[in-house]
């Protein structure tokens, strides 16, 4: 649709010819006329051009000869602004979330360095530059550590994450004297065998020979004489019984000074304990109080020497008997 065109415009009357003023006299008395100010430009209304006919004021004008897509917004228009919507969301989301990302960021880096550091140490303890070149045997007093040494020869060469304990203890039961043992792995290639040895408490005597035997009635050494240095055992019921256990408790309960001076034990019952002391008995009773029966009878034998005595009863520690 086409826009009307104007109205031809009227043709403008002819302007009337000026006509002189007619003079007038000034009286002297009267005060002389100002002329006409100009009106205040406030006063002054402004003017507005005439809008052609059939045009409403307010009304902008349009181009019907415009393309299409200046007329109205197409529907790439459409995609651009929801990219940019997009872009600017994306934006203030990454902006909310910049701390939770670094700390995110902070532990996978930790944690990966955490695994790198545990791969590098299973690969380096696994590797040959770790394999056991030296065994060391340490703790040992009667045993013979290159005995051990040589035993335990097989572990050479094994990386020492890869040390077997069951083979380490299948080569360590030959060996009677050995109470516990632990196994220390000291980089790059050394292995300590500590073994903690059994306590000798003294020899049971048979027709195989004199057997040297520990509190848990463990034979350690069979030899055709009594060994030195240690009693001889009379036990009711052999290293199995009950009475056996109470002699190994009370022999090992003993201190040093005064283990040194037994000679013999027996028992027919676990509260039947006699020790002998050379020509001196000493009636000890049950494996209970121990420690304050050792301490009763070191005082008993300060105030009666053994060359006087013939019998020490501490069964009782709070009334000893002396004879």
């Amino acid at each position: 649709m086409r826009r009307p065109s104007p109205l031809p415009s009227t043709p403008s009357a002819r302007r009337p010819e000026p006509v002189e003023p007619e003079p007038f006299e000034v009286s002297p008395l009267d005060p002389p006329r100002r002329a006409a100010e100009p009106a205040a430009a406030e006063d002054l209304a402004p003017v507005l051009p005439l809008a052609d006919a059939g045009t409403a004021p307010d009304e902008p004008e349009r181009d019907d000869d415009a393309p299409a897509e200046e007329r109205s917004i197409g529907l790439r228009d459409v995609w651009a602004a929801a990219r940019a919507r997009r872009r600017a969301l994306r934006r203030e989301i990454r902006r909310f979330t910049a701390r939770q990302r670094r700390r995110r960021n902070a532990w996978l880096i930790a944690s990966g360095a955490v695994v790198v550091l545990a791969l590098g140490a299973v690969a380096s303890a696994y590797s040959p530059a770790f394999a056991v070149s030296s065994i060391t045997v340490v703790g040992t007093e009667r045993l013979d550590a290159a005995a051990v040494e040589d035993a335990l020869a097989g572990q050479l060469g094994t990386p020492l994450a890869l040390v077997d304990s069951s083979e380490v203890k299948a080569a360590l039961v030959s060996f009677p004297l050995v109470e516990t043992y632990t196994l220390e792995a000291r980089p790059p290639q050394e292995l300590v065998v500590r073994i903690v040895e059994r306590t000798p408490i003294g020899s049971i005597s048979s027709k195989a020979g004199h057997t040297l035997v520990d509190a848990a009635g463990v034979a350690l050494a069979t030899t055709e004489k009594a060994p030195a240095g240690f009693p001889s055992l009379d036990v009711e019921g052999g290293a199995g019984s009950r009475a056996f256990l109470a002699v190994g408790a009370v022999y090992r309960a003993l201190p040093e000074e005064l283990r040194t001076q037994v000679t013999a034990i027996t028992a027919t019952t676990p509260n039947d304990v006699t020790l002998a002391l050379g020509d001196v008995d000493v009636r000890w009773g049950g494996a209970a109080d121990s420690a304050e029966k050792a301490v009763v009878l070191a005082a008993a034998m300060v105030e009666n020497p053994p060359a006087d005595v013939s019998v020490y009863d501490v069964s009782s520690p709070g009334a000893v008997v002396i004879r």
